[in-house]
């Protein structure tokens, strides 16, 4: 198995006329296994060529998926604070709703007593805040004493802040206290939208009882979709804020929808890959959450070391490129590649490594590869 190890390169003589043979690089310290000397013999049946990567203006193509999210702020669960029975609903998944709309009706005596208290509550503040007035009075004229008055003005103040509690739960569960009074109670709360979206889900149905707890309904907001594509590790440096690609649908790639990007995670899941989110650049109502996603970079690059596809050889997931160290010897290399034009490959820029003055193999380079192996199984 070839082993990725660490490799510091010595570029010692470096030639670049026609006439002079081939170039080589030494390297110092290089692993026995990770070279491959050639007879005279194998050298000329084997007719390796070899030439130095070509610099030039590229533009590379890099391919991903993904698909169509929402943030968190535009999933809504639907849940009701006090525990009640569905009475009524029209909803099915896919339903549209607005904002405000009445999506279901909850019944049960908790919101009953929760009125009953409220105006028991708000008759005895009327009659505290008389009699506040009153011992007032009568304590400033020494006919009652001052304890009498704190006691009311106590008793009154905490009546206020009962109040307050109680006008909070009314309006927890879309109760209007301000209009609540002896003929408005109800034994019947309506939910409403609390945005402008759509029905996912729908997890009760009329005459079950919910808990607190329970999630009713579940909506999205489409307005704020977005791609969520997947980036492997080995193209992810490209990728920045403000970059424009495309995007289609797996199973309609010739409808495609443009998308720039806003956002890139900051790590690398175990797949070795990570997230850029991107938004699209006009509104679609063709896209729902969850829908699969490909997608296209197309990556501008001013001068890049490309390669014929031939000089690079993959084994067990990886790429390499095969160094000319030698007379008739080359060294294999880990190297990342980025798809350009037509049967060429752009080398990614390693540390210690001069493409510009690399001399590689690049034609019957798997030759090389067998040779390798074959060593190493020895």
């Amino acid at each position: 198995m070839i082993k990725h190890i660490g490799i510091v390169f010595v570029v010692l003589a470096l030639f670049s006329c026609k006439s002079k043979p081939a170039e080589v690089v030494k390297i110092d310290s290089t692993p026995a296994d990770e070279m491959v000397q050639l007879t005279p013999e194998q050298a000329k049946n084997a007719a390796i060529e070899t030439a130095k990567p070509v610099f030039q203006a590229v533009v590379t193509s890099i391919k991903v998926n993904g698909m169509v999210d929402v943030p968190p702020q535009s999933l809504i669960s639907v849940s009701f604070p006090l525990g009640g029975y569905l009475k009524q609903s029209h909803l099915l998944p896919g339903t549209s709703v607005r904002k405000g709309e009445v999506i279901a009706i909850m019944e049960d005596q908790s919101y009953v007593q929760l009125q009953q208290d409220f105006l028991m509550a708000k008759a005895r503040m009327d009659y505290l805040q008389v009699d506040v007035e009153r011992q007032k009075s009568l304590s400033e004229q020494d006919a009652t004493s001052k304890k009498s008055y704190q006691q009311v003005l106590s008793e009154f103040r905490t009546q206020q802040v009962l109040i307050k509690a109680l006008e909070e739960k009314l309006r927890i569960i879309g109760i209007n206290p301000d209009q609540l009074n002896v003929n408005a109670i109800s034994r019947t709360v309506p939910v409403r939208s609390p945005i402008n979206g759509y029905v996912t889900k729908i997890n009760v149905n009329v005459g079950k009882y919910v808990n607190p707890a329970d999630v009713l309904f579940e909506l999205v907001d489409p307005d704020d979709i977005h791609a969520a594509l997947t980036v492997f590790e080995k193209d992810f440096s490209f990728i920045r804020k403000g970059m424009e690609a495309k995007v289609a649908l797996a199973d309609q790639p010739e409808k495609q929808y443009p998308v720039e990007v806003i956002l890139t995670t900051r790590n690398i899941d175990a797949n070795r890959s990570g997230l850029v989110h991107c938004h699209f650049e006009q509104k679609t109502n063709d896209l729902l959450p969850g829908m699969f996603l490909t997608g296209e970079f197309q990556i501008k690059q001013p001068e890049a070391a490309v390669v014929a596809e031939d000089a690079v050889v993959r084994f067990e997931g990886k790429e390499y490129v095969f160094i000319l160290t030698g007379k008739d010897q080359y060294q294999i290399l880990p190297v990342s590649t980025v798809p350009a034009a037509k049967g060429k490959l752009v080398l990614k820029a390693q540390e210690g490594i001069d493409w510009k003055n690399t001399e590689l193999a690049v034609k019957n380079t798997y030759i090389l590869l067998g040779k390798l192996k074959n060593k190493m199984e020895d």
